[in-house]
């Protein structure tokens, strides 16, 4: 991929964007198929426990965590298939590589690993920073509990 963004650009350029569509496209197709295959992988589980009576607790037990890790996978898959199409609608509304803590471009090599990634690695570890500093902070919206029952005591 050239690099014709400069380091205080706002946005990737069009060409860029374009290879970045390429890209997650085709992340997409691969990642489409594998769920396809895993379905019917999960679809050819089911169908052998219902044709299935043998009464071996041991195989049905087996069969069973085979299913539910199966199922897991799937939902992962699905779950990474929203991600790439979330990073197409981001293409398509140019704002694709911009970090959603810093608004600093994502750097290339990061975006060729990972495409669907929404943070640059300083805004991975800023809002990791942010987090172990204020773990519960809007939980309660801004309330303190213990501060407001303890009578004010500091």
């Amino acid at each position: 991929m050239e690099n014709t963004s400069s380091p205080e650009a706002t946005r990737y350029s069009d060409a860029e964007l374009e290879e970045f569509r390429l890209l997650v496209n085709e992340k997409l197709t691969k990642a489409r198929n594998e769920l396809e295959f895993m379905q019917s992988q999960l679809s050819e589980m089911s169908e052998n426990t219902n044709n299935k009576n043998s009464g071996d607790l041991f195989d049905d037990s087996s069969l069973h965590t085979e299913i539910e890790m199966m199922s897991r996978m799937i939902s992962r898959q699905q779950h990474f298939i929203q991600n790439l199409e979330a990073a197409l609608f981001r293409i398509r509304i140019k704002t694709y590589g911009i970090c959603s803590v810093t608004g600093k471009l994502i750097s290339k090599e990061r975006l060729q690993l990972v495409p669907h990634a929404t943070k640059s690695v300083l805004g991975k570890e800023e809002e990791k920073k942010l987090m172990a500093q204020e773990p519960f902070k809007g939980a309660y919206s801004g309330v303190n509990p213990i501060k407001e029952s303890d009578g004010g005591d500091d």
